[in-house]
């Protein structure tokens, strides 16, 4: 079985699977990593930090010669960040959390795939009226940002694939394994984008500390909040929060983020935590699917495996 959509076939990859840009930790290592491996690596530039991405870059052009991508949150970023990461020539440029509209015409002027990622219905309904290519539909079981009140992937996914056909549309949230892959397949979506499952790779900038975590947590001991985003003085919108593994700031502030908010001394004593190494110096962004992460494979690899499992979860739901 061969898993075409109309996904592989606007990349010319191999496999319906991208990998999340995830902030900082999704380096050009990884990206390059994804895409040899058939799928589509989307390097996770965030605020477009011209620094990092001066130092990432060359290690994309130098790791593939296959299409990838390069991923920001809209809500941090302005228009010179984005025509400096397009004179890079990526593939494909992924806007999520915020406004798209001022970057659309952009994108496509360059000649580059535009991929939204969208976590209600409203956004994926903008994300229709500005053109874009790709789709991403992010259900709360996804590590890292995502929205407060969002919807689960499960039942996301189809209500965005026949509110955006016969735009391409891939899930995410919670999808960690090849049977993931093909959920995602047969709920209609043209693909699936992984995140806290390249996290857990080789060639992901993560510490040895965030890996070894990743690989023991559960879906459980994850959840969704805003302290840590207060703690840190982020500036993250409001209607985004993050899903995390345990933290010992999160367990003495937990329900009381306004009082936080208002509370400098709090948030200094968060900072001080981190410079006495009390405390981890990032939170560990972790989505529900993290059970069944059990190694630290070579992305490249991983790609391939996922694809094959997805492959047979399919023959066996067809009774093959």
């Amino acid at each position: 079985m061969t898993l075409s959509t109309a996904f592989t076939e606007l990349f010319g990859v191999r496999h319906p699977i991208a990998s999340a840009p995830m902030g900082g930790s999704a380096g050009g290592a990884l990206t390059a990593a994804v895409s040899r491996g058939g799928g589509l690596g989307l390097l996770g530039s965030g605020d477009g930090d011209r620094d990092w991405l001066a130092r990432e870059l060359p290690l994309v052009a130098e790791g593939t010669t296959g299409p990838w991508g390069i991923g920001f949150l809209t809500w941090q970023i302005d228009v010179a960040a984005v025509e400096h990461a397009l004179e890079h020539g990526p593939g494909a440029v992924m806007l999520s959390f915020g406004d798209p509209s001022p970057y659309a015409e952009r994108v496509r002027r360059a000649g580059a795939a535009l991929i939204i990622q969208v976590t209600d219905l409203a956004e994926a309904g903008r994300a229709v009226d500005l053109g874009a290519d790709v789709i991403v539909a992010q259900g709360t079981e996804s590590g890292g940002h995502g929205a407060r009140h969002g919807r689960s992937t499960l039942p996301f996914v189809p209500v965005v694939v026949d509110l955006a056909a016969p735009v391409p549309v891939l899930a995410a949230g919670g999808i960690a394994d090849g049977r993931g892959v093909a959920a995602a397949l047969a709920l209609g979506a043209a693909g699936a984008l992984l995140g806290t499952r390249f996290q857990a790779t080789a060639e992901a900038l993560v510490a040895p500390s965030t890996a070894r975590a990743l690989v023991r947590g559960r879906g459980e001991e994850t959840e969704r909040s805003s302290v840590l985003d207060t703690a840190r003085d982020s500036r993250w919108p409001s209607r985004y929060t993050a899903r995390t593994l345990g933290h010992p700031f999160l367990d003495r502030w937990r329900g009381r983020e306004a009082e936080l908010a208002a509370d400098p001394e709090a948030r200094q004593a968060y900072r001080d935590g981190v410079a006495r190494g009390e405390l981890p110096a990032l939170p560990l962004w972790a989505g529900e699917g993290i059970d069944l992460i059990d190694d630290l494979p070579s992305a490249a690899d991983l790609v391939g495996d996922l694809a094959g499992q997805a492959e047979d979860a399919l023959a066996r739901a067809a009774g093959r």
